[in-house]
């Protein structure tokens, strides 16, 4: 670890130098701007090709907001409200934004009137220029006290969606601050050390920040990124903080005043620095597995994952070294009294202990291994049974939360005109010749689709024809929501009935069906194809590093199995909690962030879940390899290992769990979701899988937990050195 050994011999300029970088983080980031992903990103499937046949032709359904005009209170006020939408009408049509305006039209219940603007551009990309017709909206509601004048939209939608989401990380930061400097206090007791980790891991998030911006330009970002830096960067950013302060007070403690503060932080930069170093690669090489998914999203998440991944490390082998020897300095020269203190026999072997709390939880591993296993791996499999019926959806404006202004709008306009629920687009490309053909076919899957009860009767089709008449879109209307099986059922009919008898009998022509439900269930099957090469990789690299790190097989297969277990039990609480509805019984959600897990959870917590549990096998068994390469026997090594890095095992988990719990107060279901797992996780792996089950198995394997190692084999013959876990240098932990 030569880097921190200089910073802890120039602690002046490694403190520079990292508040330089992070600045030249954020300067390069700012300075070049978020590159934000565009329509051609998102495209995958069947889909995503229709999608790009129809832009190609300049035929693309276009974006439309949608905006509703109803009485305040009473029957609506047939001459105010077409006033109003004459003067709506007349302001829309000067924007440079709207392409054309539609004629207004009225509910069928008489009680809404409706005005349909549709916009210049795509519409994944529109958002960015819907403030003007929303000002416009403002201006007529204004001029029209009596009357509710209200706009709603993918555009309007997204724009509340960020809205919602900026203010859900407000949220999260006043709840999860305040906890975790409780949580820092209660393990060091002590206002400076409360400061550093949270120091640490603020100015991590904030070079993360940057560097995201700067690697959105390659990887563009789909607006996860940020909240994924948040996330991820506040739980590992003290995480690997308390492991290396902790270990800095333990050899501070050891010393007992015959070391000097830089001696003392490079003993700790080469035992747990390493492993920081260590786990934080483990995190990042895993998360890169998430590439293999070849979806922009996960490649956003990945990407946030990452960096702040990689800055919280580089702030662990850089500034905390120099910090910790500032700090170090100032305590001797202070403390004197304390290190006498220190220095009395007893007082070292308190320091050294994790307490009656945690003798008494090993205690079970350590009196009946088997049966301690046995029980601990039955238990985990029971709260894992439920993932078996999880079911994936795609979460789309059927699961936003109603709290977004627009969607409440939404509601409202599909209530009136439930024609406009969701839309099947069929995009068919035919070779010149062959337009007599190609309308021939529509018109016959026009007629099949009328016919079929699934589709809308009150809204006709409309078809669009590009300038030189090869590519056609035919839109096909379903008075259903987007998840609904109704929907599900109609596109299924299209592709596998109508379509092929119809479009299907045309040579040489493309075809496809695009649309909202279309995408969903196109980039639902592309997530599921991907998914096994996704955890195939991570599985083997999670073999690979585990026994490269530990120089151990039977380690490296205990770390896969021991991950599977702790992500399947979280697996199956979260389908209790949120698709069989326990949250909302328990905490009053809404029934739209329940029943179903949204698509892209799973696979992202397989991924992440996996790194962070590589934080507690990395930190634990390395301490046990100390104590074993001293010549310590291997059950003894295992106890005195675990009970030396309980607490602050134990402190790092409960600060993640502050953070990920505070993503369950969010509006977005996949963020509660994601950050209810990634809690009831670290919970488990924390206070079952490394207290109950590991060192369960270490114990009943004893020295075979190290094959296949000569080295650790030798050791193992050497004399006992009396019980105490030593102080390994960086060498022998290789």
């Amino acid at each position: 670890m030569r880097v921190a050994s200089w910073s802890a011999l120039h602690p002046g300029r490694a403190i520079a130098g990292w508040f330089v970088f992070v600045a030249l983080c954020l300067a390069v980031g700012i300075g070049m701007g978020t590159h934000n992903a565009t329509a051609a990103d998102f495209q995958v499937g069947e889909s995503g090709r229709a999608e790009a046949i129809a832009t190609d032709a300049k035929v693309l359904e276009k974006p439309a907001e949608q905006i509703m005009i109803t009485s305040k209170s009473g029957a609506l006020d047939e001459v105010k409200a077409r006033n109003a939408a004459q003067d709506l009408t007349a302001r829309m049509k000067r924007l440079p934004e709207v392409l054309k305006v539609a004629a207004p039209a009225r509910s069928e219940n008489g009680e809404m009137l409706m005005v349909e603007v549709t916009m210049k551009g795509v519409k994944r990309e529109v958002k960015a220029f819907v403030d003007p017709l929303l000002e416009q909206t403002a201006q007529v509601q204004k001029s029209n006290p009596d009357l509710v004048v209200e706009e709603t939209g993918d555009a309007s939608v997204s724009k509340g969606l960020d809205s919602q989401r900026s203010a859900d990380l407000a949220t999260s930061e006043l709840i999860s601050f305040p906890v975790t400097l409780i949580t820092l206090f209660l393990v060091f007791g002590s206002l400076i050390m409360i400061g550093v980790p949270l120091l640490l891991a603020l100015t991590s998030i904030a070079g993360a920040f940057g560097l995201y911006m700067a690697a959105s330009h390659l990887m563009p970002d789909t607006g996860v990124g940020m909240n994924v830096i948040l996330l991820i960067g506040m739980a590992v950013g003290v995480d690997y903080t308390l492991f290396y302060l902790k270990r800095e007070r333990e050899e501070r403690e050891k010393a007992a005043g015959r070391l000097s503060p830089e001696a003392v932080v490079g003993i700790a930069a080469a035992t747990s620095g390493r492993a920081i170093v260590v786990s934080a690669l483990a995190v990042i090489i895993s998360t890169a597995t998430l590439f293999l998914a070849t979806d922009v999203i996960f490649s956003s998440l990945a990407v946030g994952t990452i960096v702040v991944v990689f800055a919280a490390m580089v702030s662990s082998v850089t500034v905390l070294p120099a910090l910790l020897v500032k700090i170090g300095k100032r305590q001797d020269r202070r403390a004197a009294r304390a290190a006498e203190l220190r220095k009395k026999p007893g007082r070292r072997r308190a320091a050294r202990g994790s307490g009656r709390v945690w003798t008494a939880m090993l205690s079970p591993a350590r009196k009946h291994p088997m049966a301690t296993l046995v029980v601990s791996v039955l238990v985990m499999a029971g709260l894992a049974l439920p993932a078996f019926g999880m079911q994936l959806r795609v979460l789309n404006k059927d699961t936003h939360s109603r709290q977004i202004p627009q969607m409440k709008t939404y509601d409202r306009l599909n209530e009136a005109f439930p024609e406009l629920l969701a839309e099947h687009w069929v995009v068919v490309r035919s070779e010149p010749g062959q337009q007599a053909e190609t309308r021939a076919a529509l018109d016959e899957l026009t007629r099949r689709a009328q016919a079929d009860p699934a589709f809308s009767k009150t809204k006709k089709p409309e078809l669009r024809t590009s300038a030189d008449g090869r590519v056609s879109v035919l839109n096909l209307s379903v008075p259903h929501r987007l998840s609904s099986p109704e929907t599900k059922d109609s596109l299924e009919h299209l592709r596998k009935d109508y379509i092929p008898a119809t479009l299907g009998k045309l040579k040489g022509a493309e075809y496809g069906v695009d649309g909202p439900s279309a995408q969903d269930a196109d980039y639902l099957a592309h997530q599921n194809e991907k998914l096994p090469v996704v955890v195939g990789f991570l599985l083997l690299l999670t073999f690979l590093l585990t026994a490269l790190v530990f120089g151990s097989a039977v380690l490296g297969a205990i770390g896969v199995l021991l991950n599977l277990l702790s992500v399947a039990a979280a697996f199956g609480v979260l389908v209790v909690f949120f698709q069989w509805g326990l949250a909302s019984t328990l905490f009053g959600f809404d029934e739209s962030a329940t029943n179903a897990i949204g698509s892209r959870v799973p696979l992202f917590l397989f991924v992440i879940l996996f790194g962070l549990s590589m934080d507690y096998q990395v930190f634990v068994v390395s301490r046990i390899k100390e104590a074993v390469l001293s010549g310590v026997p291997t059950r003894k090594a295992v106890l005195d290992g675990i009970e030396s890095s309980a607490k602050v095992v134990t402190s790092a988990a409960l600060v993640m769990v502050t953070v990920f719990s505070s993503f369950v107060l969010l509006h977005l279901a996949e963020m509660k979701q994601i950050g209810f797992s990634l809690a009831v996780a670290v919970l488990l792996d924390a206070f079952i899988i490394r207290v109950m089950i590991l060192p369960s198995i270490m114990i009943l394997l004893g020295d075979a937990s190290w094959w296949p190692s000569r080295k650790m084999r030798r050791a193992q013959r050497a004399p006992e050195n009396g019980g105490s876990v030593p102080t390994a240098p960086l060498a022998q932990l290789r």
